[in-house]
């Protein structure tokens, strides 16, 4: 009998604690299939010692055979006898042993994957090498594990093709400009293909769009050409602005004759600051009687003091 005590003690409290799991995930037939393997044991060991004691160290080893761990970003696809049984939560588990259950763990977080660089032509005919990064997470791990035999690779796969076909449609221009509008487009396709496969495409980026040498110069001619051209139409602008001032100044001044001799009285405010030079300058013919005067009054100072 006290052979018996140990195991009996083990197999009993691990055999309460498999039960309690088994009936606390409603699953019956798990704490319908280890209560009567457990029963079976304990029966064996009233009877006979020594069957007793093998009995229940099959019975422990069944029971903690059948425990499995699923983690909390993961979720566990459950087959009984080769049948999908369902997806379990995560926490601790218990299963039929024997490989009456098995258990398929699938990641439901966030992959990214990085699609290799393809070869597009686009419909201009412009040969580009693009490569892109698609984000995406499991959202149906039945379907993830019995609809395709590998999730990531055929997303990848998938991705390459979509990449080259969706492209191909567009013009240069489209590819370099409107990037973010390709990435929506790629990604909605991608998320309809595969929705069959539990696969939720989230993003698709387009990461790098690299064009030939030759490609390049001929866009860099391109756009030294459009800055000549800017500059020169805002070089006429300005000319024409400018002309726009000057006649309506021209007109201020035809109005104001004397505004005329203001801004020639300015100008050789302006230019007299400079001594280093000889400045030979207009004077307006209104302007000789005013100088004839200023001589004259000039002269008549000058005489008394000879």
């Amino acid at each position: 009998m006290r052979i018996l005590f140990i195991p009996t003690l083990v197999a009993g409290l691990i055999w309460v604690i498999t039960l309690a799991l088994a009936l606390s995930r409603k699953d019956t037939a798990v704490a319908l299939f280890h209560g009567g393997l457990g029963a079976i044991a304990f029966t064996l060991s009233a009877l006979s010692p020594p069957i007793g004691v093998f009995a229940l160290l099959i019975l422990i080893v069944a029971l903690l055979t059948s425990y499995r761990i699923v983690r909390e970003y993961t979720r566990g696809v459950a087959f009984r006898l080769g049948k999908l049984r369902g997806v379990l939560e995560p926490g601790l588990v218990a299963l039929m042993p024997f490989g009456i259950d098995q258990l398929r763990i699938v990641d439901i977080r966030t992959f990214t994957i990085d699609v290799p660089k393809q070869e597009v032509i686009t419909r201009d005919n412009v040969p580009v090498v693009v490569d892109a990064v698609v984000y995406f997470h499991i959202f149906d791990p039945a379907l993830a594990v019995t609809q395709v035999a590998d999730y990531v690779k055929s997303t990848s796969l998938l991705g390459q093709t979509t990449l080259r076909s969706i492209l191909g449609k567009h013009e240069l221009d489209e590819l370099l400009s409107k990037r973010e509008e390709l990435n929506e487009v790629l990604r909605e396709i991608l998320d309809a293909a595969t929705d069959a496969w539990g696969v939720k495409v989230t993003m698709v980026e387009v990461k790098a769009v690299e064009l030939p040498d030759d490609m390049k110069r001929a866009m860099a001619r391109q756009a030294e050409a459009e800055r000549d051209r800017r500059a020169k139409v805002i070089a006429a602008e300005g000319e024409l602005q400018a002309s726009q001032k000057l006649a309506e100044a021209a007109g201020v001044m035809a109005a104001q004759p004397i505004s005329v001799q203001l801004r020639y009285l300015q100008t050789l405010s302006e230019i007299a600051m400079d001594t280093h030079s000889t400045i030979v300058f207009p004077m307006p013919l209104e302007f000789l009687p005013l100088l004839k005067g200023l001589m004259g009054n000039q002269e008549l100072k000058e005489k008394p003091d000879s």
